[in-house]
């Protein structure tokens, strides 16, 4: 796929670890690939049909009602006839693109966290705090919170981001910083209701946001989907144990049986994790949309 889009069209003015990003001046437009990265390493090969799954259940949900009425979004199109040149005749790009609003991007992670997951659960367990707040003992691993928590974390032009405490963000941003933990618990809290509604809990996620000429706010980038929200089934839900995610943490999971140092260059992956990984991103589709992947 990536190397099909890079003989038909310009060069992007910037590639990630797995979206292309080419600038159309007040507009961009976002590839999604099917590249994948963990550990922030992109590996060599590939996951059939990851950029069209997530692109797609992007769009899904910008379109919905309940979250629109909390913040606009920067979808504008995902059909190549509202495409310019060359883009528009660019067959490869249907259902793994969308052509955007361009916004400055604030440079912060915003993460709602519900649930004691991930890198959270690691400092609980080492400190009892999450971003360095002091939390209620006796939590265990995948125990519901109190009440969701805004994490935010920094935007690393290279290597990992960094998880911080919110006075920091705000020390920043001002007043800003205020607005975009108000409009990620908000964003959490409707997506969480719909994920509920559909059997599955939604952990966490991490919202980016961005600001128009004018300084009003957007979301920007990706919307719950499961490269950046841990999903986890409703009905096998237990407390005190890792949960059967629907996201890349299974890829995750088997590179930490595997003697890497989590630097490149990757460790080749076998089928059947390739068709592991992309399974679960099916599975969470369906689940999400009620729709099964075509």
């Amino acid at each position: 796929m990536s190397s099909l889009l890079s003989a038909s069209l310009p060069a992007p003015a910037y590639r990630g670890k797995v979206r292309d990003v080419h600038d159309l001046g007040n507009r961009l437009l976002i590839v999604a690939s099917d590249r994948i990265s963990a550990f922030d390493v992109i590996f060599d090969e590939e996951i059939p049909e990851k950029g069209r799954i997530l692109n797609t259940l992007s769009a899904w949900w910008f379109a919905r009602p309940e979250l629109r009425a909390i913040v606009p979004h920067h979808c504008l199109s995902t059909l190549l006839a509202d495409y310019p040149e060359p883009f528009r005749s660019c067959r490869s790009l249907e259902g793994r693109s969308m052509l955007v609003t361009k916004a400055r991007r604030v440079d912060f992670e915003c993460v709602a966290r519900g649930y004691l997951a991930g890198s959270a659960w690691k400092e609980y367990r080492a400190n009892g705090t999450i971003h360095g707040e002091k939390m209620a003992e006796g939590l265990v691993e995948s125990s519901r919170l109190p009440e969701p928590l805004f994490t935010p974390a920094t935007k690393a032009a290279e290597g990992h981001d960094e998880n911080i405490p919110f006075a920091r963000m705000r020390a920043e941003l001002g007043p800003l910083a205020d607005k975009l933990r108000a409009l990620t618990l908000a964003l959490f809290a409707a997506a969480s209701k719909h994920a509920e509604s559909r059997g599955l809990i939604l952990a966490d996620t991490k919202f980016e946001f961005g600001l128009l000429p004018d300084d009003s706010v957007i979301l920007i980038d990706e919307a719950l989907t499961p490269d950046s929200s841990r999903y986890w089934a409703a009905d096998s839900w237990r407390p005190g144990r890792a949960q059967d995610p629907f996201d890349k943490q299974f890829l995750r999971d088997y590179l930490e049986t595997l003697d890497w140092n989590k630097q490149p260059p990757p460790p080749p992956l076998p089928a059947s994790v390739i068709q592991g990984t992309q399974d679960r991103y099916k599975e969470a589709y369906l689940r999400i949309t009620g729709r099964e992947w075509a």
